[in-house]
């Protein structure tokens, strides 16, 4: 520490201790009440020790949601972003991506099959 420092502190600890014994009785009673505040332990919470079990069971809830999928829903994606292959019929037609283009050269010949299909048959 420089000469220049020295001085500065010891006029600061001069001012401080003059000041200190200015205090009129009342600020130095709420003065001290506020430190005996701060300086007491402080007091743990019913809710602050259950955060942290609380925030992990629900982290491991979230999880476990994310991975594991309910088996009533077979077309639903998995965890891995697989798909399942539905196997029952739907009146829906196929994905172009997933279907045979062979499909597509003769949609003249499915559209009459569909419009016969629909008639009631007569060989019975």
């Amino acid at each position: 520490m420089s000469q220049n420092d020295r001085h500065i502190e010891r006029r600061a600890r001069e001012l401080y201790l003059r000041a200190s014994r200015d205090v009129d009785p009342v600020t130095a009673g709420r003065l001290r009440a506020a430190r005996r505040t701060a300086l007491a332990s402080p007091r743990d919470s019913l809710a602050r020790r259950l955060a942290i079990p609380a925030g992990a069971f629900a982290m491991i809830a979230l999880a476990t949601l994310m991975v594991w999928q309910p088996a009533g829903s077979p077309s639903a994606p998995t965890a891995f972003g697989e798909h399942v292959v539905d196997t029952e019929p739907n009146d829906l037609p196929p994905d172009a991506d997933s279907a045979d283009p062979a499909l597509y050269q003769d949609l003249q010949f499915y559209s009459w099959l569909a419009y016969n299909d629909t008639k009631p048959s007569s060989r019975e």
